[in-house]
């Protein structure tokens, strides 16, 4: 697939947040329903929001550029006096809310808890009160001889993100999903034991509808890694585990859903057994394709596509970076075998996106079988340059375009991804650093 880059530049540098801070690294990344804007998250607690350019007859090539529309600090570090416990402020998850009126609404969780943003814009203010002054002092109510009728006066356009509701005290260990319902007056939160049902406008209550902790820690097996509801059925939705299983519940059949409707497991082959064998099978990632029939589960070293009708076995296979299966043991030892990446659709669930190291980002064909590697590097994309697919030599005589399997730099890694919903338009987040490209523009 080929691809335009479009590392936006404004003076010169990257618009995104300054660079070599810790917290600056990138969290997370969504686009909204119409993917007109894009959120990022980072491990400092900010959010910040990009707009799309709207398309002219003088820039044609405008459509697939973003702006920083709104930057706002969405969670502050806090502490567990109980538990002793520092909580930071990094942006686990991102999910929006289908837009209802002129104003854009966003969840955004950390740890422990989430918050529903809510995204204004204000281009007019009012002016000509009566009890006050223009600059906001009260006037004396025995020197006001007349009666003036305020008027809006347009101003700036001000962009406010301001907190509507915040979802607390309902996670004793770590979030690592929300995701919306189908209804849109729900969501669902989850942890690494349990799983929770929120209704958008209770904040002091959450419905626990998950929950695999057992009466002693030490019998303990598996954890809950990755959560998702169905985009059409709001009473369905799965989870996957740390032993790389994915069970569907039905939300009719019981109020707890402890017992599963569907169990997806693909048998792991005895031959191939090794020390690493349970921690690479942990599945990192789960995500619905848009039409609902399908789902995408992404592992350390692959990704897989499950027909919901089909329990045993998944559909398609692609190997992601199958030639760090004999690295293995230095990635357990520098603890890159416990990454997390992501993975996502395209529009029409046709092809699929994931992450890997070097910076590197992999593409699948669904139709075509045909896969490619991209990197996403300022070195390597200048804005408005085509991108060369890249190839990572496993052994032998390595030809000029390749690039060792011994050269990797496994501190650059493409955790986070995202793909507009209607347009071959993707967001990859590469430490702190946001890169935007676009199918090539004839």
């Amino acid at each position: 697939m080929a691809c335009l880059c479009l590392m936006y530049e404004v003076n010169n540098c990257l618009i995104f947040l300054p660079f070599g801070y810790a917290a600056d690294i990138i969290s997370t990344v969504e686009f909204n329903y119409s993917g007109e804007l894009l959120a990022t998250g980072d491990k400092g607690g900010r959010v910040v929001i990009f707009q799309r350019e709207q398309e002219s007859k003088n820039r044609l090539l405008s459509r697939g550029e973003y702006n920083v529309y709104s930057t706002f600090q969405s969670h502050e570090p806090e502490f567990d006096y109980l538990k002793s416990l520092e909580i930071e402020e990094k942006i686990n998850k991102i999910r929006w809310l289908p837009q209802q009126n002129a104003a854009h609404f966003l969840l955004s969780a950390n740890d422990k808890t989430i918050k529903l943003w809510k995204i204004s814009e204000r281009d007019k203010r009012a002016e000509g009160y009566n009890l006050k002054d223009e600059d906001g002092r009260l006037r004396d109510p025995f020197r006001i001889t007349t009666l003036r009728v305020p008027v809006l006066m347009p101003m700036d356009l001000m962009v406010e993100a301001s907190p509507r509701r915040i979802f607390a005290n309902a996670h004793t260990y770590h979030i690592n999903s929300i995701s919306v319902n189908s209804d849109y007056e729900t969501y669902l939160s989850a942890d690494d034991l349990r799983i929770n049902l929120w209704h958008l406008e209770i904040t002091d209550r959450s419905f626990n509808i998950v929950d695999i902790k057992p009466a002693n820690m030490e019998e303990l097996t598996e954890v809950i890694t990755a959560a998702e509801c169905h985009p059409h059925q709001c009473n369905v939705f799965v989870y996957s585990s740390s032993k790389g299983t994915i069970r569907l519940c039905d939300m009719r059949a019981a109020a707890l859903c402890d017992r599963h409707s569907k169990f997806f497991e693909e048998p792991e082959d005895p031959s191939s057994r090794s020390f690493f064998s349970e921690i690479i099978s942990s599945i990192s990632d789960v995500k619905f394709s848009h039409s609902g029939r399908y789902m995408m589960t992404r592992d350390y070293l692959s990704v897989k596509v499950w027909d919901l009708n089909m329990e045993n076995r998944p559909v398609e296979t692609y190997q992601v970076h199958e030639y760090l299966r004999s690295k293995l043991c230095s990635l357990y030892e520098n603890d890159c075998i416990f990454d997390k990446f992501e993975c996502c659709w395209n529009g029409s669930d046709s092809a699929i996106m994931t992450g890997s190291y070097n910076n590197f980002f992999r593409m699948f064909d669904r139709n075509t079988r045909r896969d490619i590697t991209l990197e996403a590097s300022r070195e390597n994309s200048k804005p408005r340059a085509m991108l060369k697919p890249r190839k990572v030599c496993t052994g032998g005589k390595r030809k000029k375009d390749e690039i060792s399997v011994d050269s990797l730099d496994f501190n650059k890694k493409i955790l986070h991804t995202a793909w507009h919903p209607k347009e071959n338009v993707i967001a990859v987040a590469a430490t702190n650093n946001l890169y935007i490209f676009q199918d090539k523009v004839n």
